[in-house]
């Protein structure tokens, strides 16, 4: 497995320090760790850390036309995301963003801002606490949408899961009151670059970030009757430091998708938590590769969420990938965590300690996994995802599923 990883640098943080705070000064900088490796099987992270650093520099030239300067983009800048239970909100969004639900905005990428993509791509995310103080998914979506159209319906375009994180438990009242989180992207390059997707699509970042107000309303201060639940930046940051990948095969096939064993169409079969994906290469490829994101959740007794399990991934019958989540240690991120919770507790825990039950760090990225496999024939082909030991006690749980593959 290929391990996306973080260039040293300027942190992100510095980077977005015009991106403000949720409400009073932000005081906290990186996380304290860089990403490690997941789970006692050994595997390295993909996805990067909260926390992590960002190039400043492009790299050296290569020619006698120098690199162009890096570039920040601000996609997103300070979003409201509101009860996700609760109907869709009348609240005023900036120019060019819409609101398709509570949880998940989204913003068109102009011309200009493709214009401004280089070789690498990093994505950075800055929540903001409000409204809700405990832990929650979000992720950061890419959607193909339809040339000229002005709005979309999620479900009914193709779409790319590009990275997914988990909240913090957060008190607007106290500091830190914002938490950044990061990804290197490189192979995100190729897609934004591609000229036959581009004749047909526009591109559109979309943010989402789940939340309910209901336990604030009455354990924050300034919260009672407040339905907005936390703040979102987008940003991404791209330079020429090295060159990007080629690929000329996109084949989106599952975003945010149930995979568990107890409901229909969860899993091949009820009783069992394996999925089994198909898909067709239109030719030969030299060079192909999975992107695959995962995470387990399900707090009731004995839930998947505090369970460590195998996870096997198998293209036409042969192992590609086995993975344990979790990280060594959630003891980075306790600085984000100013909500009282069961989780941090009162004192710092050993390696030990945190490797017996935490699937992922609330503060912390998930993630992205990326599975290269070399040459593949064209035609028909499968994948399948397993978890033999998943329990879900009480019919309860899920581990969302993404997938898409590129190939050259």
């Amino acid at each position: 497995m290929r391990f996306a990883t973080l260039f040293p640098g300027v942190c992100l943080w510095t980077l977005c320090v015009a991106c403000g705070s949720s409400g009073g000064e932000t005081t906290g900088g990186s996380s304290g760790g860089p990403a490690t490796s997941e789970g006692s099987s050994g595997d390295g992270t993909t996805g990067g850390s909260s926390g992590g650093e960002v190039p400043t520099t492009g790299g050296e030239s290569t020619g006698e036309v120098p690199d162009p300067e890096p570039q920040t983009l601000t996609v997103l800048d300070k979003i409201v995301f509101y009860d996700g239970y609760a109907g869709l909100v009348d609240e005023p969004v900036p120019a060019g963003v819409i609101r398709h639900t509570n949880a998940l905005v989204a913003t068109k990428f102009s011309d200009e801002q493709l214009a401004a993509i280089q070789k690498t791509l990093q994505i950075g995310v800055i929540v903001g606490a409000l409204c809700d103080n405990y832990d929650r998914i979000g992720s950061v979506n890419l959607a193909l949408v339809p040339k000229g159209a002005a709005t979309y319906v999620p479900a009914e375009v193709q779409r790319l899961e590009l990275a997914r994180f988990i909240t913090p438990f957060m008190n607007m009242n106290k500091d830190p009151k914002t938490v950044p989180y990061q990804w290197q992207a490189d192979n995100v390059v190729p897609i934004l670059k591609d000229e036959a997707l581009l004749a047909k699509y526009d591109f559109w970042f979309e943010l989402s970030i789940f939340g309910v107000p209901y336990a604030a309303n009455t354990e924050v201060a300034g919260c009672a009757d407040r339905n907005d639940t936390q703040l979102g930046t987008l940003l991404l940051y791209t330079d020429s430091s090295h060159a990007a990948e080629e690929f000329s095969v996109l084949l989106p096939l599952a975003i945010s998708e149930s995979f568990n064993n107890y409901a229909d169409g969860a899993s091949d079969m009820v009783g069992t938590t394996r999925k089994t994906v198909p898909f067709e290469l239109p030719a030969d490829t030299k060079n192909f590769q999975l992107v695959l994101i995962t995470s387990n959740h399900g707090a009731n007794q004995g839930g998947e969420e505090y369970i460590r399990r195998q996870h096997n991934v198998y293209v036409d019958g042969k192992l590609a990938l086995q993975y344990k989540p979790g990280r060594m240690s959630c003891e980075p991120f306790r600085v984000y965590n100013t909500q009282g919770n069961g989780i941090y507790g009162q004192v710092p825990m050993t390696d030990e300690e945190w490797q017996s039950f935490s699937n992922w760090c609330p503060g912390d990225v998930i993630d992205t996994r990326i599975v290269p496999l070399g040459a593949f024939k064209a035609g028909k082909h499968e994948f399948v995802i397993d978890v033999p030991d998943a329990m879900f006690a009480g019919g309860q749980g899920d581990f969302p599923f993404s997938l898409y593959i590129q190939a050259e």
